[in-house]
């Protein structure tokens, strides 16, 4: 999956994979102006494609980074907004989902109605927290809230890793106000300390707003716990492997692995009373935590759950509870200056409720069916283009060979939209109920997913919403998904230069495509199932290359005294190595016998790499690096625009970097995996 995380294509999309006469575009597609000539590609590819842009361009203060992601989230957003501002002024004569949309959009502006209701949306969940007389009445509230954060258990649904044919249940470690456990446990780094210190602040503020006579004891007591909550915990980088995390248990076998807790209760609450399995992702923190809940006072885990339940809710809450989120989640720990505006938070919460029923507007103005097949040809060429790679393996023996173009060959592709939109009209919506319909809409949400449990897994569905700028690959469907939103420019332009374009959007396909083949996607077979399809030989030469950029990504330092976690973004590091030398591939296969032309006084495959180098144009506010790079599977922007090409042969060639330039490696040093 991209970070943070292909504007509306024309004909010259189906075009570019056809026709090499493609490349004699009228421009490049690079963006001179952002460029630092001073700066050479053989030195610091990412400053020569963005060193201008880097000096001049400031964070906005609402964000915690900013970039090509960034930019093109801000535009899905206005166009969203666009479409949303309409059912919003007709909401009142308006039905179905116009309605809901409408409604639950100016519901969430009305900051001065949410500000006269005051506290009194939120009192009857206090009160019922309130009446919590037992260990099985909590068990069960927490059951019924395992849409946010305050079941320190949490859960999902997914396809079991196994059988990806059939949902299961599955557990997921949770319960933390701090983004990560390091935040709780690291005593050495002042930024955390500080973080720390910040999280108490915010703490004895919900406190005081749930009526604790003494809120900064109020804060010790939950922070307490959610300390003991974070030992327990898994590092990020355990949280990648997906044999560790298969654990199927009975819900009679939960009570013998995790006494103390009273699961019939939590999973009637939940809506999933009586699962054939529960798939435990992190079976010691599961004992862990339903230890930590038997043993620790009712009265503290009642605190924990007024103090969760109020930081889930406060962005429909008054000002007060309003400012202090983003006092901690905005200021402490993003590092940003200013909250986003409303209408932007509106937005997001609309699509949270409703997005998909948000994109089936969205996709019929700004993405048209021809759109999607133009995709899918360049896509088809990427695949055709990695079949090639897979069968020139100089590491892998036939055996395994055969298994992985099995694979390949099985990919499923979505592009755009899904083929069957999602039924919205069970949620209520009520005018001017802001909270409630953020309720209702994860009430719904979970309804939904608890509905699936035990049930044939759907393949149709997908994972992210049309308008979402963003694509991801899912083991367990063995299909690569690319929403309608990321398929506009800076990736994907027109008007550009095939190079270019293959450097962006060409690369981000094939990473995609390479997820499948990483350190944890290629656990799983081409129907998806948890099975090994290697021969042991060919794993460890697969492992062996994998620790190689492990060592090399951590080495980098992002931070003073932080470096990064190779191990942690390992699966991201591949697939950005591979999927630039695939999309390389593509580019070359693409043009046939002819060549591509010099433009602006770049050959093709220069224009390759800085358009490459051009897509992951970022910056970050400390605070949130930081963050990253306890939690985030994907190195920093500048890391996976140069740790990626050090490797990649064409970038040595085409630039003629030799020994001294800060971009070298020799050849025999260089990893190449598929």
């Amino acid at each position: 999956m991209l970070n943070s995380p292909l504007r509306t294509l024309s004909l010259l999309l189906a075009l570019a994979v056809a026709s090499p006469a493609l490349t004699a575009a009228s421009r490049s597609g690079l963006d001179s102006a952002a460029a630092d000539p001073a700066v050479r590609p053989q030195d610091d590819l990412f400053r020569a494609a963005n060193g201008q842009w880097l000096r001049r361009t400031l964070i906005p203060a609402d964000k915690p980074e900013f970039g090509t992601f960034v930019e093109l989230a801000e535009s899905s957003d206005r166009q969203v907004r666009a479409i949303i501002e309409e059912m919003a002024a007709r909401r009142d004569q308006a039905q179905g989902l116009e309605a809901q949309i409408g409604h639950t959009y100016a519901a969430f502006l009305d900051t001065a109605a949410i500000d006269r209701a005051g506290l009194a949306p939120v009192k009857p969940l206090l009160a019922e927290i309130d009446a919590i007389d037992s260990p099985s009445a909590l068990a069960g509230f927490l059951g019924r809230q395992v849409g946010g954060s305050v079941s320190p258990i949490g859960l999902g649904v997914e396809a079991d890793f196994k059988n990806p044919q059939i949902y299961r249940l599955l557990t997921w470690q949770g319960g933390l106000g701090l983004p990560e456990r390091d935040y709780y446990l690291n005593q050495r780094d002042a930024r955390m300390a500080q973080a720390r210190a910040a999280y108490l602040r915010y703490l004895g503020v919900l406190a005081r707003a749930a009526g604790e006579r003494q809120p900064v004891a109020a804060a010790q007591r939950v922070y307490a716990l959610e300390r003991r909550l974070a030992e327990l915990h898994w590092e990020s980088a355990e949280l990648r492997d997906p044999v560790k995390m298969y654990n199927p248990a009975t819900p009679a076998e939960l009570s013998t692995q995790a006494p103390g807790f009273d699961w019939a209760a939590f999973l009637k609450g939940a809506g999933t009373p009586a699962p054939a399995s529960v798939m435990l992702s992190q079976p010691s923190f599961v004992t862990g935590a339903a230890k930590l809940l038997a043993e620790q006072p009712l009265a503290d885990w009642k605190l924990y759950a007024k103090l969760h339940l109020l930081d889930d809710l406060a962005p429909a809450l008054p000002k007060a509870l309003r400012d202090a989120h983003f006092a901690f989640h905005g200021q402490a720990i993003n590092g940003t200056k200013t909250p986003r505006p409303r209408w932007q938070q509106a937005v997001r919460q609309v699509n949270t409720a409703l997005g998909e029923g948000v994109g089936q507007l969205y996709v019929a103005r700004h993405f048209p069916p021809e759109h999607k097949a133009r995709m899918l040809t360049l896509v088809n060429h990427l695949l055709a283009a990695y079949k090639e790679s897979i069968d020139g393996l100089s590491w892998m023996s036939p055996e395994t060979r055969v298994q992985a173009q099995a694979k390949l060959a099985k990919y499923a592709v979505k592009i755009g939209y899904p083929e069957r939109w999602r039924d919205y009209s069970g949620l209520e919506v009520r005018p001017g109920d802001a909270l409630g319909n953020l309720l209702r809409a994860s009430q719904f949400e979970w309804a939904r997913q608890a509905r699936k449990v035990d049930q044939p897994v759907d393949r149709t569905e997908w994972g992210m919403t049309p308008q979402t700028v963003n694509a991801y690959y899912n083991p367990m469907a063995n299909e690569i998904v690319f929403p309608a939103a990321i398929l506009r420019p800076p990736f994907f332009d027109p008007e550009a230069d095939d190079a270019v374009n293959y450097g962006a959007i060409g690369a981000i396909i094939g990473h995609e495509i390479s997820h499948g083949f990483d350190d944890s996607g290629s656990r799983f077979d081409g129907d998806g199932a948890l099975r090994n399809w290697w021969t042991d030989a060919d794993r460890q030469a697969f492992d062996a290359l994998g620790q190689r950029l492990v060592n090399q990504f951590g080495g980098y330092q992002p931070l003073p005294g932080r470096s990064l976690d190779g191990k942690l973004t390992l699966g991201e590091n591949i697939a950005d190595l591979s999927g630039l030398q695939i999309a390389y591939k593509a580019y070359r296969r693409s043009l046939g016998s002819q060549a591509a032309p010099v433009i602006d006084g770049r050959s093709s495959s220069q224009r390759f790499f800085l358009g490459w180098a051009q897509a992951w144009r970022e910056k970050s506010r400390p605070e949130r690096t930081l963050q990253l790079l306890a939690m985030d599977p994907h190195s920093p922007p500048e890391y996976r625009a140069n740790g990626t090409v050090v490797n990649h042969d064409g970038f040595h060639d085409a630039f003629a970097t030799r020994s001294g330039d800060k971009m070298w490696k020799s050849p025999d040093e260089r990893i190449r995996i598929w």
